[in-house]
C-alpha cells in the first residue's frame, strides 16, 4: 500500500514500522524525515513530481512510502481497560469521514473503533492521509457483523448509543461506563438491524434549514459530549 504525506510518514518512522521503500521529491525538505531514512538505512528512490503524482491520488508533499496493508486489531483488544469508550461506524462509505473521525477520536482519547468488514471504506491512504497519522496511534478493529458485535459488546456490559434524527437529545444522556457510540452511513443513516440494537437514541438539534450534519461533524460533536461527560 502507497501512504504518503509528511505527518503520515513522521509517525510511520517514529513507530519504526515496516517501509518497503520510500519514493521522494528531489525538492523535499524535513530534517527529521531525511535523518530517520539515513538512520534506518531505507531503499529511497529520488523521482519527479510528475511521477510521484502518478503513484498517489492525492497531495503526497513530495514523499510517498510503500508499507504492508493497515494492520487491524482483535475485538477483545478494545475491552482491556475498566470502561473502555468505542466509536462503531455503520457502512460509512467516504475515506474522508473516516480519516476525519480517527483523527477527532484519537485528540479525544477514544480507546477504539470498529468498522465492518464488507460495505464500508477500510483504512487506506486517502483515509490515513486525512488522518494526519492518527489512524497509526488509534486502535480499529475489522469486524463481519454488526449487530453481532453490538450483541458481544452488550454482553460484556457496554451500553450503545445510536444517532439519528429523531431521538433523544444528546446533551442529556448519559455516556460514562462502558459505552459505544454508533455513527451511521453518510446517506441512510444506521441501517435497520443496527438501529434496533441500540439501547439509546441520541439526536443533535438542528436550528437551520438543512436536517442533518456530515457523519465526522456529528462524530465529532457526539464524542467531544462524553468525554466532556466522562472527564
Amino acid at each position: 500500500m502507497y501512504v504518503y504525506g509528511k505527518n503520515v510518514v513522521t509517525e510511520i518512522l517514529k513507530k519504526k514500522e515496516k517501509i518497503d521503500k520510500i519514493y521522494i521529491s528531489e525538492h523535499f525538505r524535513d530534517n527529521f524525515i531525511e535523518s530517520s531514512i539515513q538512520n534506518l538505512k531505507i531503499n529511497t528512490e529520488i523521482l519527479p513530481k510528475k511521477e510521484l503524482d502518478k503513484l498517489a491520488n492525492g497531495n503526497h508533499q513530495g514523499i510517498i512510502v510503500s508499507v504492508p496493508d493497515y494492520q487491524y486489531c482483535e475485538l477483545q483488544e478494545l475491552l482491556g481497560k475498566e470502561n473502555p469508550f468505542l466509536i462503531l461506524l455503520d457502512h460509512l462509505e467516504d475515506p474522508h469521514n473516516l480519516g476525519a473521525i480517527i483523527r477527532t477520536s484519537e485528540a479525544a482519547g477514544v480507546d477504539g473503533i470498529i468498522i465492518p468488514k464488507n460495505r464500508s471504506v477500510s483504512v487506506n491512504a486517502t483515509v490515513l492521509k486525512t488522518s494526519a497519522g492518527a489512524a497509526k496511534n488509534m486502535k480499529i478493529a475489522m469486524v463481519t457483523n454488526l449487530k453481532q458485535t453490538i450483541e458481544y459488546l452488550k454482553k460484556h456490559g457496554f451500553w450503545i448509543v445510536g444517532t439519528d434524527m429523531e431521538g433523544t437529545d444528546f446533551e442529556k444522556l448519559d455516556y460514562h461506563g462502558k459505552i459505544a457510540i454508533v455513527i451511521g452511513n453518510e446517506g441512510s443513516g444506521m441501517s435497520r438491524l443496527v438501529k434496533e440494537s441500540c439501547d439509546f437514541i441520541a439526536s443533535i438539534p438542528m436550528y437551520g434549514e438543512i436536517n442533518s450534519l456530515n457523519a465526522s461533524v456529528a462524530a465529532g460533536i457526539m464524542i467531544y459530549e462524553a468525554v466532556k461527560q466522562r472527564k
